[in-house]
């Protein structure tokens, strides 16, 4: 099968993770919290996407009305967004990002961008470095319902591209990238970003492994010619 398009993730993938996502929690949690839901369901270790989660069980537990979740939805991804845009406005990208991207478009690929990032954020990003205009599709948070590692968002971006999930690369230094992939039936492309990182990028079923973005059009020649790694 030949790959027709590469899917890339945003923060560690293409563009450096400074995010201060600790405190992002502690301040989603600290406002749930005010919100009437209990500390002990509540972690500091997990996402505010898994939060939020939890936040939707409990109203709907309480009787409350639809409205009442978005109204907590929408001030838990506010948080989120003040920090995301912090973050974007002192990220930087990778060595050779935007020279691999234009080799890619050369050699005739679709390219998307997959991120749970807010819109503005990532467009921040993107214009900062002016590599806007090398993506295809950019498919943030704010237009899917879920956000990976379920499906729904890479097939989003798959679907916009105009390709079947097998013709596709996802790109990814995180391990949801890589089950996002293989749940959509994707060829998953991790990217290693220390020693510890490679054995769990292949537990969660990554296909082919990369130290840096510039490996990739090399790789992708391979990937068109060889199966997948064996785990």
């Amino acid at each position: 099968m030949t790959i027709k398009a590469v899917v890339f993730d945003l923060d560690g993938t293409i563009a450096t993770f400074n995010l201060d996502y600790k405190r992002v929690r502690a301040e989603a949690r600290a406002f749930l919290l005010t919100e009437g839901l209990s500390p002990l369901i509540l972690s500091e270790n997990e996402s505010i996407f898994e939060m939020l989660k939890k936040a939707e069980i409990f109203l709907k537990n309480s009787d409350k009305p639809a409205e009442e979740f978005r109204r907590i939805r929408e001030h838990v991804l506010a948080i989120a967004e003040k920090h995301e845009m912090k973050a974007a406005k002192e990220t930087d990208l990778f060595p050779r990002v935007k020279e691999t991207l234009s080799i890619l478009r050369t050699m005739g690929l679709r390219i998307g961008l997959c991120t749970i990032n807010c819109e503005k954020a990532t467009n921040c990003i993107l214009e900062r470095f002016k590599i806007a205009s090398l993506f295809d599709a950019v498919v943030p948070r704010n237009n899917v319902a879920s956000v990976k590692p379920n499906v729904e968002h890479l097939e989003a971006v798959v679907d916009a591209l105009n390709v079947r999930p097998c013709e596709t690369i996802v790109v990814g230094d995180g391990l949801g990238d890589m089950k996002c992939a293989k749940k959509l039936g994707a060829i998953a492309l991790g990217l290693v970003s220390d020693p510890s990182s490679k054995t769990k990028l292949m537990e969660a079923g990554a296909d082919y492994l990369i130290t840096e973005i510039a490996e990739l059009p090399t790789t992708m020649e391979c990937v068109n010619r060889l199966s997948p790694i064996k785990k």
